[in-house]
């Protein structure tokens, strides 16, 4: 692609990828950056402001876990005074009350939490931490009562499915202005317990008619994003909102990422913001220039009217089910290989929920 796109909107930086929660549907790689390779409080800091310079709105604080950063007050406090709108994105686990109020000194605009069910025995069960809901309830509280919006993010698989609509409730109940009800992306450990998250198709109908009707009823009380299944869509969604087109990812150990999946895709080429600027990266990175545009395309995509508004599908997900990258996203029902997404959820919704294997930082490699 020859022409410089225009700056990005969005930061994701991912401080860290320890986090205390065992989610299953952990979307991080199967491989963690170790604590020893994460970058250091002024690598971040240089990030952010060559990310405000450039022309980013949005700083979104992630993980993992980001309060297991102790600089994370500090890393806040820089990203407000260069101009950035910081979000939390956090489990709420590893949230002191001390950290919370550090964090708002610092300016802290917004917090995002995750929920993994509607109550303590559903919720505890799936992020393998006991006394993680009502400590996520408290931390709502905390959130709310200082006045910052607080969006609540669910991600619905088979273990929950049924209780999709009961989230959004839950969300209303704690105060929330947006909630997310996001079903499983089957990247990173997620894909590897598939067979024991995928929802059936009836499961799926069921809950999705339930949660646009939730969205009817709380009308003007909260946002209500709702992201569809993949495995039973008619069309991939447009991830990213198209490749390197309007946002970017920082790993905790400094690659710059075009998605928060892209190192599942054999032969990119990253750089790091260790050694170069975001702006040179964004600009001419070859991992960014892969996808970007329409010249990559294969048919049936690159001929297809839709192609300006999903360009193509997800990359990581036609890489994952069909081991090309630049082939149409297989959820497209005008892909050649969109049988093969109805076998494996006829397949995948039939293994046992309770046998999935729970993600645990303290396994991975060093």
């Amino acid at each position: 692609m020859s022409e410089t796109p225009p700056p990005p909107e969005g930061l994701l930086a991912e401080l860290t990828h320890r986090c205390p929660l065992a989610c299953p549907y952990c979307s991080n790689p199967v491989a963690l950056d170790a604590p020893r390779a994460e970058l250091s409080t002024q690598d971040w800091k240089r990030i952010f402001s060559e990310a405000a310079e450039m022309g980013v709105l949005h700083l979104h604080l992630s993980g993992g876990e980001p309060c297991s950063r102790r600089d994370l007050a500090e890393l806040t406090a820089h990203a407000v005074e260069v101009g950035l709108y910081t979000n939390l994105i956090t489990s709420g686990v590893g949230l002191t009350r001390d950290l919370f109020d550090r964090l708002v000194a610092a300016g802290l605009d917004h917090v995002q939490l995750s929920i993994q069910g509607v109550d303590s025995a559903q919720a505890d069960w799936i992020g393998g931490y006991k006394g993680g809901y009502a400590k996520k309830r408290e931390v709502a509280a905390w959130v709310t009562d200082e006045g910052l919006p607080l969006t609540v993010n669910a991600v619905i698989h088979r273990g929950n499915v049924e209780d999709a609509p009961r989230m959004v409730d839950l969300a209303v109940e704690l105060g929330a202005r947006r909630v997310e009800i996001a079903h499983t992306q089957y990247y990173g450990w997620a894909f590897k317990n598939r067979a024991h998250l995928m929802p059936t198709r009836e499961q799926t109908d069921r809950a999705f008619a339930a949660v646009e009707a939730r969205r009817e009823h709380y009308r003007g009380r909260v946002v209500i994003d709702h992201v569809a299944p993949d495995y039973h869509a008619r069309f991939p969604k447009a991830c990213m909102s198209g490749w390197g087109r309007q946002t970017l990812n920082v790993s905790p150990s400094g690659k710059v990422l075009p998605c928060h999946s892209a190192e599942i895709i054999p032969g990119l080429e990253f750089w790091s913001a260790r050694d170069r600027s975001l702006a040179e990266i964004w600009a001419h990175s070859p991992a960014f220039e892969a996808f970007r545009g329409f010249e990559w395309m294969q048919e049936p995509c690159r001929s297809c009217e839709r192609k300006t508004v999903d360009f193509g599908g997800c990359r990581c997900q036609a890489m994952a089910l069909l081991g090309d990258a630049s082939a149409c996203d297989p959820i497209c029902t005008k892909s050649p290989h969109h049988a093969l997404v109805g076998e494996i959820a006829a397949r995948d919704s039939e293994g046992p929920v309770e046998d999935f294997a729970p993600r645990r930082f303290a396994r991975e490699p060093a």
